[in-house]
């Protein structure tokens, strides 16, 4: 496999190699994008946002579909990449996007060699095994390599997270990333991770307990740079104080697979934080008092959830209540927002006479989709390959109130009208119906009493 990459590397190279317009120095945004930049933008961003990670799920439930589709994504973005090194019109420095685009056209070339290495069926039981765990590996981490070159993407075409500004874009892009992180991962675990979550004996707090402390001892330790502490160097510190403070309360709260208020009341406290933080321009405070709605509401409709809807409870294996995706979506809104708030992007807005109605507009609008494809990718994971039949087999029978299924009668058994409105007593209360003299002859009132010929009196008779 090692000679044989090489030969696979050598028509690909100059597709990672830095073009002629890398030696710019600046980006002059009067020059405006040409066609080509356009098919690279929008193909790449559907095969590194849909149609990749759809190829992954179908790899993790073994449908036949994940070869070809997979096969077809590389080179789509291999023809992305060609559209991103040779247009014309606005030219770009060497940025953090190419690089990275550098980077996973590697990583593309050794999935490639791997799959077709698997698909082989070759030295099963010596090399086999240290490649299957590296094919899985680096497939799963494309929806993040896709996601983050996105985020390059967007930064580099608009000129923005150069010189001074890249520490706030980083800090914008990587909590507004986490959010919708854990969005996904309470989706996933919503629909997929009760039985792991009983079988190794935790909850769900007790790991976003965890995370959030070891989240808030980093953050309490990185937000002042030296020199004088402004307010907005108190308030990220005193953030993560926050953060590690209330992660170890959830920690011991939530101890032997116990609920835990802890992580939503942190979110609802953070929430109240960003709501407060004041910006220069009122377009930038107006959309960072969104993004703290947007918790502050994720992390009250969470506590309803854990408190009230479950009781206390984990939720119930396949049974997903649609109040339950309220708290995941609204972590997906805020961090859409908090994405999109940055100086630079809301100074361009500002520039270009947007104001924070549009704009957040925008957002829900994107907050929506991003939602749809979280949730689409756990609905196919459920529904395909491997997991096709339990799903068909888990599917309840449609039996709903004022319907009953008809019971299946032996052949000797009378037909007609009376054989069926004697099988089915219990729908109309006819189960203490008491039946008199021939079979045709029903008690329907349940009138006592003996009548003509020794039958009960009073009832009606059928």
């Amino acid at each position: 496999m090692a000679s044989f990459t090489p030969l696979v590397l050598i028509p690909l190279l100059p597709l990672v190699q830095a073009h002629a317009h890398h030696n710019v120095t600046e980006i002059d945004t009067s020059i405006p994008f040409d066609a080509l930049i356009y098919v690279h933008m929008s193909l790449q961003t559907f095969v590194w946002a849909i149609s990749f990670p759809i190829g992954m799920v179908l790899g993790l439930s073994k449908s036949k579909y994940h070869v070809p589709l997979q096969t077809i994504n590389v080179i789509l973005s291999f023809i992305g990449a060609y559209f991103g090194h040779h247009h014309h019109g606005r030219m770009f420095p060497a940025t953090v996007h190419g690089t990275m685009a550098k980077i996973i056209s590697i990583i593309l070339i050794i999935q490639t060699v791997c799959g077709i290495f698997l698909k082989l069926h070759i030295l099963e039981k010596t090399v086999r095994r240290f490649v299957v765990p590296i094919h899985s590996t680096l497939g799963k981490v494309f929806p993040i390599l896709g996601w983050t070159q996105m985020l390059f993407g967007v930064a580099t075409a608009l000129g923005f997270c150069r010189d001074g500004n890249l520490g706030q874009c980083a800090a914008h892009y990587i909590m507004g990333s986490a959010f919708i992180g854990y969005a996904a991962t309470m989706v996933i675990m919503l629909h997929l991770g009760g039985e792991w979550l009983a079988r190794i004996g935790c909850s769900q707090e007790m790991l976003d307990s965890s995370v959030i402390m070891a989240w808030g001892i980093v953050n309490t330790f990185t937000e002042h740079h030296g020199g004088a502490w402004s307010h907005k160097d108190m308030q990220h510190t005193m953030m993560g104080v926050l953060w590690w403070a209330g992660g170890m309360l959830g920690i011991f709260l939530s101890r032997k697979g116990k609920r835990s208020f802890v992580p939503a009341a942190i979110i609802i406290m953070t929430g109240w934080g960003m709501s407060a933080h004041e910006q220069a321009l009122m377009i930038s405070s107006k959309i960072h008092a969104l993004f703290g709605y947007a918790l502050i509401a994720a992390g009250a409709l969470r506590i309803v959830e854990i408190c009230f809807v479950l009781n206390d409870g984990p939720t119930p294996p396949g049974v997903t209540r649609i109040f339950q995706h309220l708290p995941p979506y609204l972590l997906v809104l805020g961090g859409t927002l908090f994405l999109s708030a940055t100086d630079e992007e809301l100074h361009n807005a500002d520039d270009l006479g947007i104001d924070h109605v549009s704009y957040a507009l925008f957002d829900f609008s994107l907050s929506f989709l991003i939602y749809l494809v979280i949730t689409f990718l756990v609905h196919l994971y459920r529904s395909t390959g491997k997991n096709a039949a339990s799903a068909t087999a888990d599917r309840p029978e449609a039996v709903e109130a004022g319907y009953a299924k008809l019971q299946t009668r032996a052949s000797h058994e009378p037909d007609g009208p009376e054989a069926y409105e004697m099988a089915e007593q219990d729908y109309s209360g006819e189960e203490d119906a008491v039946k008199i003299g021939t079979e045709d002859e029903v008690d329907w009132m349940h009138r006592g009493g003996t009548g003509e010929n020794g039958h009960a009196g009073g009832g009606v008779r059928l």
